[in-house]
Order: C-alpha cells, then sequence, then structure tokens
C-alpha cells in the first residue's frame, strides 16, 4: 500500500482486508472462469498462473510472490481469464474489489498506487514478449533468472541465492522452451561460471555476465 497516507486513510485502507486465506501447494487460489470479486495479495508463498491451450497445454503466464498483488486479469470482463496455483503453502489477503473502487475515489495516492500496480503487471507482460521474441534460449533464461533475483532483492532476500519454487517444466513453458532445453542451458551457464546449480537451488556466481548475455540485444 502507499506509503504517504495519513493515519485516518491508512485506517480505512486496513478495513480493505476483508479475510486472511490459506492456500495449500498445488491448490488454485481462482481459476479461468470464476467470477472475479477480489485481488488478493501475497503475505507468503508463491504462485503460478497459467492458461490452457487449445489442445488441453498447460501455458505458464506468470510467477508471483510475497509482496505482489494477484488477480489483476479478472478486472477487464469481471471474469477470471487465468488459473493462479499455490507452489508452495500459501497465505494472502483477500481485498474486495467493490472497496478498493470506493476508496479510491476518496484516497487519491490510493488510486495512483493501484494505477501503478497495473502498469507494472502490463510492463512486465510486455518483457515476457520481447524474451520470446527476439532473444535465443541463453537469454531467455538470464532475464528470467535477473528479473527473479531483484524482485528477490526487493523483498529483502539474497539477490544471488535463489531458490525456485518452480520445475523446469514450468520455467519453460512460461520461456517458451523444451524442458530439456532449460535444463541443457542451465548446465550450460554452470560451465561457463555463471550459476551454481544443485537441484532448485541456483547461486548466481556471475552477475555482470548474466546482465551483459541480456544487454546483447539493447
Amino acid at each position: 500500500m502507499p506509503l504517504d497516507l495519513k493515519a485516518n486513510e491508512m485506517k480505512r485502507v486496513d478495513e480493505l482486508i476483508g479475510k486472511r486465506r490459506k492456500v495449500v501447494r498445488g491448490e488454485r487460489l481462482f481459476q479461468s472462469g470464476d467470477k472475479f470479486n477480489s485481488l488478493f495479495a501475497i503475505r507468503t508463498g508463491f504462485f503460478k498462473t497459467h492458461t490452457s491451450t487449445e489442445d488441453a497445454r498447460e501455458q505458464v503466464t506468470g510467477f508471483q510472490m510475497a509482496g505482489e498483488i494477484i488477480g489483476l486479469d479478472g478486472i477487464v470482463s469481471d471474469r477470471h481469464t487465468c488459473d493462479a496455483v499455490a507452489l508452495e503453502d500459501a497465505e494472502v489477503c483477500v481485498m474486495p474489489f467493490d472497496r478498493i473502487e470506493e476508496l479510491s475515489r476518496e484516497i487519491t495516492s490510493l488510486q495512483r498506487h493501484i494505477h501503478k500496480i497495473m502498469s507494472r503487471e502490463i510492463v512486465r507482460e510486455n518483457g515476457v514478449m520481447l524474451l520470446l521474441g527476439s532473444m535465443n534460449t541463453e537469454e531467455r533464461l538470464a532475464a528470467f533468472l535477473f528479473n527473479l533475483a531483484k524482485r528477490l532483492q526487493a523483498r529483502g532476500f539474497s539477490p544471488s541465492e535463489l531458490v525456485l519454487r518452480m520445475t523446469r517444466e514450468e520455467i519453460g513453458s512460461y520461456l517458451g522452451m523444451q524442458i530439456e532445453t532449460v535444463s541443457r542451458t542451465f548446465k550450460k551457464m554452470s560451465v561457463d561460471g555463471i550459476l551454481e546449480v544443485n537441484g532448485r537451488h541456483v547461486r548466481i556466481v556471475n552477475i555482470d555476465a548474466l546482465t551483459k548475455m541480456m544487454e546483447q540485444k539493447k
């Protein structure tokens, strides 16, 4: 929430939180077609969002972590357009959207903050399109890991020590890569001294090399 709220405004914003909801690993927070009622602030845990292709394959559209908002996809049509699945046991704060709209009309800083959140999601989606459209496999994985590290760092975690909550297959779905290609690319980046990889534990050894891989397309 915005940091420049007055005490009375903060109290009203606190009232947005209808309840906290626990979501166990593998459970859906919402699914495509569900009626949109609320946004969800992730308190703990990690989620993935995905849609289904015409041939019933899963297409991962994003990964969300503690401190981020999930559920924005439902605003446009009053129905969710994707599934949100917990990748580990999680807890979210439920924020009824009608109350958010009501308060946003009265508290301009809250309205600006909601607009920034929506804008950030648009920028992130555009970034994914750039990944899929112009980068090779190594550049895609480098950009994915760099983005993940920066998001974790913003939440007080190590920017170099990563525990991947998602599988190689889910990473491949998100980046438009086959699982074999994801595994092969991890191995090559490890051989090149950019990463140390032990299962889902990844340590970024050479952040400069990782950054340089992405800058090649700028």
